[in-house]
């Protein structure tokens, strides 16, 4: 008999406890860690596309311990100042079931060709094509406003004196000048169903879309926009 007792008291609390777990409710899903990188991949492949050369997305280590909720639409997004060049950071969001949001180190490179001086080039000395020289690297390494096109260069001057070899940069060079100081050149305005025109000289030096300023024969000075073929435009 007190064995039957014994018997039935496990019975019932083995039913007790069943009971209790089948009520508890079941643990979230939990996000699959590698469709979170598949994620910000294809976000920074996006955000690359129209860049030049070839572009090589790398995401960095994900913490393998994050316990995240499974997502149904991830949002990957970029801070502010945040852009897919060289090392970056991705923010992930989740709106629902259960809001979240974490931050992903990536790697982004750049292979392309850039404009480098092929010889020493000296201060203020117009540049040539045969000066120059296209070198394949990581744009990403390099400072902003790299010339990739040889084109941008011909025809500038820099700022300093460059080694052989150095990247050339457009911000450091000085347009072309069509208009040096002195030089005799045709003032030319015009208006509604006029044109007119007459010679000047040129008191300073510009490149083409500068301003510059011009002493008419008259003796007036007059300021314009300098164009190739010692034009200078001015709007009355």
């Amino acid at each position: 008999m007190k064995r039957t007792l014994i018997t039935a008291l496990l019975l019932i609390s083995s039913a007790a406890h069943a009971k209790a777990q089948a009520q508890q409710p079941a643990a979230p899903a939990r996000q699959d860690l590698a469709a979170l990188r598949l994620g910000v991949e294809q976000f920074l492949q996006t955000q690359t596309m129209g860049l030049p050369g070839t572009v090589t997305v790398n995401v960095g280590p994900i913490d393998q311990r994050m316990a995240l909720a499974s997502c149904a639409q991830l949002q990957p997004f970029f801070m502010p100042g945040a852009r897919a060049w060289g090392k970056t950071t991705v923010g992930v969001r989740c709106a629902a079931p259960s809001p979240w949001t974490v931050y992903i180190q990536a790697n982004v490179a750049v292979q392309a060709e850039y404009v480098a001086s092929a010889v020493p080039l000296a201060q203020g000395q117009p540049i040539e094509a045969s000066q120059l020289v296209l070198v394949k690297g990581d744009l990403t390494t390099l400072p902003a406003g790299i010339a990739t096109d040889v084109s941008q260069i011909v025809g500038r001057s820099s700022n300093a004196s460059l080694a052989a070899g150095t990247p050339m940069r457009l911000d450091t060079l000085r347009s072309k000048q069509v208009i040096t100081s002195g030089q005799l050149v045709r003032v030319v305005s015009g208006g509604a169903g006029f044109r007119v025109s007459a010679e000047a000289r040129a008191v300073s030096a510009a490149a083409e879309g500068q301003m510059v300023q011009v002493r008419t024969a008259g003796g007036q000075q007059v300021s314009g926009v300098a164009k190739a073929g010692g034009l200078v435009e001015v709007a009355f």
